[in-house]
């Protein structure tokens, strides 16, 4: 079975816990050397500046390159992450593809580093979801370590993502200037937590009440001369996949209005050189993060939401720094001149970065098109570890260790989150449904979503552990959102609307497939659109067909019992009934049913039948 791409979504759990230049080049985008006759005209420019200022005072020529660094979708993940989410997969020339190892701030550090050297005029840029959904290193800190290490990259600026909303507007904005939690407080006696020296900018995302933007909409870097600007937004339908406390008092506006509006905006104050950073992404036709999507045209090989928008971004934007999605590309798509403009995006989890060339034309103050080169590289674990980073990572796992380290649990293999059923997903449903069943006998099955797992569980230790433990900061990893386990009663009507809700709606373009406790099967049927991709009369509950006059007892997380991810019919459930935590009912299902001797081995992920 093949993965069907999930979009990505929120909350956390911290405070309860606490009071308890290598790499391998993608395609470039738009590689192409300056016209012979911009080359001419620059060599001009020198000679003349020379005859008449001497060759002691030489101007600046024409064009200058400036190195534009990106990456997006950073979830905290300070450590090189595990199983796939720490691997990307590469083309080779004969076809064949291979996987590297991938990822981790040391790393990325490194080769951050190691590519600005001579380069004076470099910036780096991120596409926002830097924080939220992070392991246990960083969100048991409300993401304090994530920024201090962003601050050591030297990172410039970000957009926002829809995961820096995890914790509401409030504690954005504490991320940004700094403070002690509230509730929490320092973590560290006599240090108090500094804020991000980067500015986060949030152009789309307004107060309700005031109508303004809640942080900086756009950011000018400039050099020499040299202006460039930077707008930042996140996705329009951020309320759509954040818990509705992470968003209230907020308004989020169109991607492309609020970027054309800031670009009109910009040009007034004399910036004719802008990069939008975009929360908001496609999906190219293959998972190897070299492929060509520009081939055999212009951004052929993309979907997505992110290529609308780029089609109507206006054209005095010159490059687009996209994420969410988590894919990999340095593609081009024509803006509505028919010009084409690049576009990129960096996976996630530090496991790759952007190097685009933006020349800038110091005559006219924008950037020469023609000659944007941009790629994708790998952020190898075969360079020199940044020290810095390594101190950092070793001060906050002390912090973190005497409840990360604890066992919660055994494991023969490892549990992948690879699937459109995916065994992890399985396991998770298994959980809920089991504690379910503690909270009410009559709970009858229990339904996650798949954006909520954010990691597999792998066999080999990670630490000291041993293989084959599970640690809790394993599980948190898994599970970093403190969605409590919600009970709600249904028709069999509306659980079959449910299941229908996955492919048709708002989730028709992009399905969210619900990952399903065991007794429940059904069949998803691709080959045909909507809703009718669930066929209706495969859907059996413990070998009986669902009678629609029945009321059956559900569990899900908080999130989905609240309609999120588009399941509207999930938030009208009856006879609530909210219990604990959702990582306490996967510790508690993994004490109860594995065992050093007896280790839980992997669900076989065969209760959905798919036809492609």
């Amino acid at each position: 079975m093949s993965a069907i791409p999930q979009p990505f979504r929120p909350r956390r759990r911290t405070a309860r816990l606490l009071a308890g230049v290598a790499g391998v080049a993608t395609i470039g985008a738009l590689v192409a050397a300056l016209p012979a006759s911009a080359s001419a005209s620059a060599s001009a420019s020198a000679g003349e500046s020379a005859k008449k200022h001497g060759h002691g005072h030489q101007s600046p020529s024409r064009y200058q390159d400036v190195q534009l660094l990106s990456f997006n979708d950073l979830h905290g993940n300070l450590e090189p992450p595990s199983g796939s989410s720490g691997r990307v997969t590469e083309i080779q020339p004969d076809g064949t593809t291979k996987t590297i190892d991938s990822g981790g701030v040391e790393y990325l550090a490194t080769h951050l580093r190691q590519a600005r050297q001579g380069n004076k005029y470099s910036v780096t840029a991120a596409g926002g979801d830097m924080v939220g959904a992070s392991p246990l290193i960083s969100g048991l800190f409300h993401d304090e370590p994530t920024i201090e290490a962003l601050n050591k990259l030297d990172l410039d600026v970000t957009s926002v993502g829809n995961h820096e909303f995890d914790e509401g507007a409030k504690e954005l904005g504490r991320l940004q200037k700094g403070g002690c939690h509230p509730t929490d407080g320092c973590y560290v006696d006599g240090r108090k937590f500094k804020g991000a020296d980067f500015p986060y900018l949030a152009a789309n995302v307004l107060d309700e009440k005031t109508k303004k933007p809640i942080l900086k909409p756009y950011w000018v870097w400039k050099k020499n001369g040299v202006k460039i600007g930077f707008i930042g937004v996140t996705l329009e339908d951020t309320p759509g996949v954040v818990s509705a406390e992470g968003v209230k008092g907020l308004k989020f506006k169109d991607e492309v209005e609020t970027i054309n509006k800031y670009a009109k905006e910009l040009e007034k104050q004399g910036v004719k050189s802008v990069v939008a950073l975009i929360h908001e992404g496609g999906l190219p036709a293959s998972a190897s993060y070299n492929y060509d999507c520009d081939s055999p045209g212009g951004g052929d090989g993309i979907s997505g939401p992110i290529v609308d928008i780029a089609k109507n971004v206006t054209p005095k934007v010159d490059a687009l720094v996209t994420g969410h999605t988590h894919a990999a590309y340095a593609c081009t798509i024509d803006d509505p001149s028919g010009k084409p403009r690049t576009v990129t995006s960096a996976a996630s989890f530090g496991r790759l970065y952007t190097d685009t060339t933006l020349t800038y034309d110091r005559r006219t103050g924008d950037i020469a098109r023609t000659a944007v080169a941009s790629a994708n590289h790998v952020v190898t674990r075969d360079v020199a570890k940044a020290p810095d980073m390594t101190e950092l990572i070793s001060r906050w796992n002390t912090l973190a260790a005497p409840i990360g380290n604890k066992p919660i649990g055994y494991i023969s293999g490892d549990i992948t989150n690879v699937g459109t059923e995916s065994p992890i997903g399985d396991l998770i449903a298994d959980a809920q449904l089991a504690y379910g069943k503690e909270l009410d006998p009559e709970t009858d099955l229990a339904l996650m979503n798949p954006g909520g797992i954010r990691a597999p569980l792998t066999y080999a230790a990670k630490g000291s552990e041993g293989d084959g433990v599970v640690t809790y900061a394993e599980g948190f990893t898994v599970q970093p959102f403190a969605n409590t386990v919600n009970l709600q009663s249904f028709t069999g009507a509306q659980l079959v609307q449910v299941l229908k809700e996955q492919v048709s709606g708002t989730n028709a373009a992009s399905p969210k497939v619900l990952q399903i406790s065991s007794g429940l099967t059904y069949t998803l049927d691709l080959t045909k659109s909507g809703a009718d991709r669930v066929v209706s009369d495969s859907i059996l509950l413990n070998g009986a067909a669902i009678d629609p006059a029945a009321t059956y007892r559900v569990a899900t997380n908080s999130f989905l019992a609240g309609g999120g991810d588009g399941f509207t019919t999930l938030g009208l459930g009856t006879d609530d009934l909210v219990g604990d935590d959702d990582l306490a009912a996967l510790e508690k299902y993994l004490l109860a049913n594995s065992s050093a001797t007896n280790p839980l081995a992997p669900p076989a992920a065969n209760r959905i039948t798919v036809v492609q």
